[in-house]
């Protein structure tokens, strides 16, 4: 019972990735270009940014951009205080 619930799930996940890669655009086909040419024709105007990467990342994904700088800071900061050296003697 166990060996045909494996190969079930198995099965299963091979044609979740046929099914995956059959439906896969073209390369190079933009999936959306809509909220590009927004992003391109607006940015000089909302953001007072000249460069469209720079108002897209700190200003229309603003709070995005903060999360993931947290999450890095907090990752680097557990790991300084895993590889602390306590300058004790040892026995």
């Amino acid at each position: 019972m166990r060996k045909a619930l494996g190969l079930f799930a198995f099965l299963a996940f091979v044609l979740f990735l046929f099914a995956a890669a059959i439906t896969l655009r073209p390369f190079g086909e933009p999936p959306h270009t809509e909220m590009d040419s927004y992003f391109i024709e607006h940015a000089q105007e909302e953001a007072s940014a000249n460069n469209v990467v720079t108002s897209v990342v700190f200003d229309y994904r603003g709070f995005d951009t903060l999360g993931e700088a947290t999450v890095l800071f907090t990752a680097v900061s557990g790991v300084l205080m895993a590889l602390r050296h306590y300058g004790g003697k040892e026995k």
